[in-house]
């Protein structure tokens, strides 16, 4: 009867969600990450059967929970860059929270797994490191922050982001986990930067690192070996470092062949921390390079589209996640060449880890939606005007 008196109301056509999305979508960027993930398969295969059976399980467990967890995460990664950013930042500020409170209930109820720093919740079948979530979370909630600082009569953003980057610092430290307070403190400072902070004052910060640093040296004794071991000019060849070195060492350019490589039998980390040793032992530095590559495409090209970007908010929470994303994998490749002291870091899509394939793959999701084709004008509209 309504439509009879007042007429039917015209339905708008959509525009279909899937064409809408691969058409906006950084498709290098995509294939990429799925093709680090495959490498990380490939290497997965080679370096966790002596794990494996260490521990009594099938040849290729690890490398059917790594394809299982990798599924997770290529599936939230995929659903992630679906979103909105307004959607994503909504969802990252719950995700933040719950995983904030997880890590500061770490003292009492994770474990250590015996490796001296108490970072994981053991669930049984798999273990949960609340840092992984916490850094896209984090990195976007500070770039609201930051964001609204620059609005008119706007909340004191970097002021309260600085605040909540010194706790969650501290809140690592203390498990010890100075690799990925590390990752929180620059992906907040390069934050920082983009949104206009002189250089005066991140020049303070990173002087201030000195006192904090020697602290740490000097209070923990987990931080003060790594540190010792890094700058002591003879490498023990029964240490991680030292079958590291050796194993790229004898790979050479093309490798000494697949499922020859013998590193993998001496370090306990070879499908995690340690997995680019195993790829230049059999693979070479073709794959090596190869591996490089691939990464210096995600954060080139995301960076790019990131500088056309007129949103505030878009601009810093993108740039955040792509540095601590481009920086995890410079640092876990410098560990293994021995150019950093160790961190325990993961190669993002690559190492084995529940935690962090799924965490990078959410990351990596969050980075292809605000990286998404949008109809907006070019920032530099802005300044000519």
């Amino acid at each position: 009867m309504t439509e009879m008196v007042y007429g039917a109301l015209p339905v708008r056509a959509r525009e279909p969600v899937l064409p809408k999305w691969w058409q906006t979508l950084d498709k290098w960027t995509m294939t990429s990450i799925l093709l680090l993930f495959c490498i990380g398969l490939m290497l997965g295969m080679a370096a966790s059967p002596p794990l494996a059976a260490k521990n009594g399980f099938a040849p290729f467990h690890y490398v059917q929970k790594q394809a299982v967890f990798g599924g997770a995460a290529m599936v939230a990664m995929v659903l992630t860059s679906m979103m909105s950013p307004t959607l994503v930042r909504r969802l990252a500020v719950m995700g933040f929270v719950a995983t904030f409170v997880a890590l500061a209930l770490l003292p009492i109820f994770g474990t250590d797994f015996g490796k001296g720093a108490t970072r994981w919740y053991s669930l049984g079948f798999a273990s949960l490191q609340p840092s992984e979530f916490l850094k896209p979370g984090f990195v976007v909630v500070s770039a609201w922050l930051m964001a609204a600082n620059e609005e008119i009569n706007g909340p004191p953003g970097r002021r309260w982001s600085f605040l909540l980057m010194m706790t969650i610092v501290l809140m690592l430290a203390m498990q010890p986990d100075f690799g990925q307070a590390c990752l929180i403190l620059f992906g907040w400072s390069v934050m920082y930067f983009v949104s206009g902070a002189p250089m005066m004052l991140i020049g303070g910060i990173m002087l201030s690192l000195v006192p904090i640093a020697s602290f740490a040296y000097n209070n923990s004794e987990h931080f003060a070996r790594r540190i010792d071991g890094f700058l002591d000019r003879s490498v023990d060849p029964t240490t991680q470092i030292g079958y590291a070195t050796e194993a790229i060492r004898e790979g050479g350019l093309f490798g000494v062949g697949v499922g020859e490589g013998q590193v993998k039998w001496s370090l306990p980390d070879a499908h995690t921390d340690f997995i680019i040793s195993v790829a230049a032992e059999e693979y070479g530095l073709i794959l090596v390079f190869a591996i490089m590559f691939l990464y210096a495409t995600i954060v080139l090209r995301s960076f790019f589209r990131l500088m056309r970007e007129r949103d505030p908010f878009i601009r810093l929470a993108g740039t955040g996640l792509v540095a601590i994303f481009g920086v995890q994998a410079l640092v876990n490749m410098g560990v293994a060449v021995r150019l950093l002291p160790s961190k325990g870091m993961t190669l993002p899509f690559v190492s084995y880890g529940g935690s962090s394939l799924i965490a990078g793959g959410i990351a990596v999701g969050m980075i292809l939606a605000f990286t998404r084709s949008r109809p907006q004008g070019e920032i530099s509209d802005i300044l000519r005007g």
